[in-house]
């Protein structure tokens, strides 16, 4: 071993391959945790940031500051579908989101907040930060817009989790280096211990062949008296590839895509299934996230008695399916008498209109009961007989 080490540490760089393949400690991986999770966070972000916010009184849109605000513009900064995106990011990411309304009416997320919380007053916020700046005011929970996630399961879960995988991950990568490493032998023709030139010469040939195989595709290995390189192909990697890395690494996106409620089918962009992975994400993952939003909303932004006279702040374009999908499911529900048509225009996410017809409900001669269906073709039959 004393002159392996000593061309060890000769040799400065195989010393450092050296050290790296064997003693560097690459359980830590948190690019792994970071890239399940904003891909994921991400995907519920760009769906709520497609959403229509309108503020409605007895179904009708009312156009107003906040719908501007809401919609178009919330603050200098940013638009509505980055102010959108980052608040879901936030809310997920960090548990909870707290978005202020400054002095010039912008609404704006905090990056950083401290919560004094009160058994029976409302609990206020100190040390509210947006960007670089602090607010020397503090803020009742009244005057925010204050969400949390409350979804303990996710944090432990993730905490476990990506422990466990980053462990397997490097364990898997150090094997498919190694499986990969080019190992080689010198041979020195001699019966005695090297001397110092002939170490030296050792030395500049092995250098020399590293830095021929580091840099360049093609190398070729001249054969030198007394010196005798030949390279070990030990045959472990039979062909593998990086499937397996990326095989794991799938898994850890599904995993949080699972524990988050999105099929990881639309994580993935797979088309098998498509809509059945649609209707399971609207249901379970982006219409409780609306509703969410929508309760804070209403209850920061219309006042009691606004919203005891039918004034809502309502969020579409998410969860509404594609009324040219649903024709034929409209046509029975009108056909039927069970809505009118104002009523199936609220229920796709459109605004009633002022035409009486729609306000009517009609039923076609199918869905009348069998006695109405008898006395009609008896009178028909009697009437027969007469001619």
């Amino acid at each position: 071993m004393g002159f392996l080490d000593s061309i060890l540490r000769r040799n400065r760089e195989l010393e450092s391959l050296f050290d790296f393949d064997l003693f560097d400690d690459l359980s830590s991986r948190p690019y792994l945790k970071k890239m399940a999770l904003e891909t994921c966070i991400n995907f519920i972000g760009r769906t709520i940031s497609l959403s229509d916010f309108r503020i409605v009184e007895d179904n009708k849109r009312i156009n107003d500051d906040w719908n501007y605000l809401l919609n178009v513009r919330p603050n200098t900064d940013q638009s509505a579908a980055e102010f959108w995106q980052q608040l879901v990011y936030r809310l997920i990411y960090d548990n909870e989101v707290l978005v202020i309304l400054s002095d010039r009416n912008d609404l704006l997320i905090a990056d950083s907040f401290s919560r004094v919380e009160y058994a029976v007053y409302p609990d206020i916020f100190k040390d509210v930060t947006v960007k670089d700046y602090t607010f020397k005011r503090t803020f009742q929970m009244d005057e925010v817009i204050h969400l949390t996630y409350n979804n303990e399961k996710l944090t432990r879960f993730l905490n476990g989790m990506f422990e466990d995988y980053s462990s397997l991950y490097s364990r898997m990568l150090e094997t498919q280096k190694l499986s990969n490493q080019i190992r080689g032998t010198i041979g020195v023709d001699s019966t005695q211990s090297l001397d110092d030139k002939q170490r030296t010469r050792l030395q500049e040939f092995i250098d020399k062949l590293f830095t021929s195989f580091k840099k360049n595709v093609i190398a070729l290995v001249p054969k030198l008296k007394g010196f005798e390189y030949d390279e070990v192909n030990n045959g472990s990697n039979n062909g593998k590839s990086i499937d397996e890395l990326t095989k794991l690494k799938r898994d850890i996106t599904n995993e949080v895509a699972n524990i988050i409620g999105i099929p990881s089918t639309l994580i993935h962009g797979d088309m098998s299934e498509y809509e059945t992975a649609i209707k399971a994400y609207n249901k379970f993952c982006a219409a409780p996230l609306l509703k969410k939003i929508r309760d804070e909303l209403n209850a920061k932004l219309i006042s009691k008695s606004d919203y005891m006279r039918g004034k809502r702040i309502s969020i579409h374009g998410v969860i509404e399916s594609n009324p040219l999908e649903l024709a034929n499911a409209v046509d029975k529900l009108r056909a039927s008498g069970v809505y009118n048509g104002n009523e199936i225009r609220i229920k796709l996410g459109d605004e009633p209109v002022d035409n009486p017809a729609l306000d009517d409900y009609v039923m076609t001669k199918n869905y009348q009961g069998a006695a109405s269906s008898t006395e009609g073709g008896d009178e028909e039959s009697e009437q027969n007989d007469k001619t």
